[in-house]
């Protein structure tokens, strides 16, 4: 019996070593896997250059293509607008690599990641607050970059966004009765998004919004 379970154990650790020792590792070298991975990535072959860049990274984290790799793998997922996984790369790249050369060009990366999930006034606005949050970041410690003179027009368009849901929901209070709260909302507006054409509005909206609450308070009493 104990033969028989020494047998058992001793081809399960064969097997086992079987399954972690992958062919490829064998097959391909370093230069190879950066070769494969480059033309998949131009073919748009994105999922294949995810791959090959991730089997370089792994297999041969030493060489001289691990850096591109792990950037690329980034790029990757951004081409197939795999956003979320996109800025857990880009983001994990400057942590690794804070100094490198490729920082500012990360940094834009990850705001135009949050940028492309941007959706509508009703919906959430937490992209549009963090895309902003990143070309800010951009500017300030990258001014004279490239990347930073493209960053004040989506600034500009994160932060109209921003206004616009935050007068939506101040709308939305107004509408069903929540004077104090809109009160408020038009208020922030106008003081945190001066010049906006949703601070124009609000301003406008503050007398109404503000004698609407008057006229419910004195009902109240």
């Amino acid at each position: 019996m104990k033969q028989l379970i020494c047998l058992i154990c001793l081809a399960f650790l064969i097997s086992g070593c079987a399954l972690f020792d992958s062919p490829r590792q064998m097959e391909k070298t370093a230069d190879q896997l950066a070769a494969d991975g480059a033309s998949a990535f131009m073919r748009g072959k994105y999922r294949a250059a995810i791959t090959a860049y991730t089997d370089l990274k792994d297999w041969y984290p030493f060489s001289r293509y691990a850096i591109l790799a792990e950037l690329k793998i980034a790029d990757a997922h951004f081409h197939l607008k795999e956003y979320i996984q996109a800025i857990a790369a880009y983001e994990q790249f400057e942590r690794m690599h804070p100094r490198n050369e490729a920082i500012p060009y990360v940094i834009n990366q990850i705001g135009l990641s949050w940028f492309n999930q941007i959706d509508t006034v009703d919906r959430d606005i937490t992209p549009a607050k963090n895309a902003l949050a990143h070309f800010r970041r951009l500017m300030e410690q990258f001014p004279e970059d490239d990347y930073a003179r493209e960053a004040p027009e989506r600034i500009q368009a994160c932060i109209d966004k921003i206004a616009g849901h935050e007068l939506y929901v101040a709308k939305f209070y107004m509408k069903t009765g929540q004077y104090l709260a809109g009160l408020k909302r038009f208020e922030h507006i106008v003081e945190f998004y001066p010049g906006t054409p949703q601070s124009e509005t609000a301003l406008n909206l503050i007398p109404e919004c503000a004698a609407l609450l008057a006229e419910d308070e004195a009902k109240k009493d």
